[in-house]
């Protein structure tokens, strides 16, 4: 599913225009972003819970020279899945 399909599920659902309904789907997406880029963790019961992972620096090799080039530290978005969306999925 991408993300213009999930407003089509919205505005039929819920009968609220087009546009209110991509607009609530993009205010969710976008408060979600902020907040993982602050490092807040998100919890959504049932579902799963995303987080911001630490990741050090490291040594990395370039396949192509075979040089060894520095790999800086990062953070990533890490999401970890509910128990109710586990059992759904896995339900055949």
């Amino acid at each position: 599913m991408i993300k213009s399909e999930l407003i089509q599920k919205l505005f039929e659902a819920t009968k609220i225009p087009r546009k209110a309904a991509e607009l609530a789907i993009n205010t969710i997406f976008d408060t979600m972003t902020e907040a993982l880029s602050r490092g807040e963790g998100i919890e959504i019961r049932g579902f799963g819970s995303f987080k911001v992972r630490q990741y050090r620096g490291r040594e990395g090799r370039n396949p192509k020279t075979g040089r060894i080039i520095k790999v800086a530290p990062k953070r990533r978005p890490f999401f970890k899945v509910g128990k109710d969306l586990k059992e759904k999925v896995d339900t055949p």
